[in-house]
């Protein structure tokens, strides 16, 4: 609700074709997120032609999990409200992860799927989470448990995983880093995770420089970037865990 990012590759050459971003700055309604969508894709060529695939991913705390055995698709909304305020008429959407036998129930914005429809025609959505669960939980086969933090502008999704099994996935709202490291240490406390063996992989939109960063390492005594998966490279990033969501969208595809 804070932000756009477009990312336009080749898949035959393994070429990255367009990307960039763009932080808003503040958080905005759907109606004003489609026309900072459309002009955006106006203003730039490279995004005006037909692709072979197109995807969309929805980056909001407005979702759920749901285990896939228990999982009714009449009760979707059901599922949504005892986490998430939602409205009468909101459409309520899942992404299923049969190998990890988890649905992930979200409210994507429909005024955005109709335009990506009018613009390219059938693509596929998902949120975000869906991406980041198939990414990690699809890899990581550690027996020991791990937290994996992935950052975004004014909030952080957290996930852990011990023995190839989901512990914990939630994301965090911050203001401050003082807030994120609550957070962080509070989900610590209630799995029973200690801080001083914890290993704790960083991925998304923060640096060594950030504050962020800084408020990690002076709590947390064993913390790294996530320097692996990512099957697509981003010609001229700096860092190989930032866009994390982006370069590993293809696991959905």
């Amino acid at each position: 609700m804070n932000g756009l990012s477009f990312l336009a590759t080749d898949s035959l050459k393994k070429k990255t074709l367009f990307f960039e971003d763009k932080k808003l700055g503040f958080s905005t309604t759907p109606e004003d997120l489609l026309a900072e969508i459309d002009n955006f894709i106006l203003d730039n060529k490279a995004l005006n032609q037909g692709f072979s695939d197109v995807s969309v991913v929805y980056s909001t705390s407005v979702y759920t999990l749901v285990p896939h055995i228990l999982f009714q698709e009449s009760k979707a909304s059901e599922y949504l409200k005892f986490n998430s305020k939602i409205l009468a008429n909101d459409y309520v959407a899942h992404d299923v992860l049969e190998d990890l036998g988890i649905v992930v129930v979200y409210v994507p914005f429909m005024n955005i799927n109709n335009y990506f429809f009018d613009k390219y025609g059938s693509f596929n959505y998902y949120h975000s989470i869906t991406v980041l669960l198939k990414t990690l939980l699809g890899n990581d086969k550690s027996s020991l448990p791990k937290m994996y933090l992935h950052f975004q502008q004014h909030s952080f999704d957290c996930i852990v995983i011990n023995n190839g099994k989901l512990l914990l996935c939630n994301t965090y709202n911050y203001r401050t880093p003082e807030d994120f490291i609550y957070f962080t240490l509070f989900s610590m406390e209630q799995l029973k995770l200690d801080p001083e063996s914890l290993p704790v992989y960083l991925c998304g939109d923060i640096s060594k420089e950030d504050t962020l960063y800084k408020m990690a390492y002076t709590y947390i005594r064993n913390i790294e970037f996530t320097s692996k998966y990512s099957p697509i490279i981003i010609e001229g990033e700096k860092e190989i865990h930032q866009n994390f969501i982006l370069k590993n969208l293809v696991l959905c595809e």
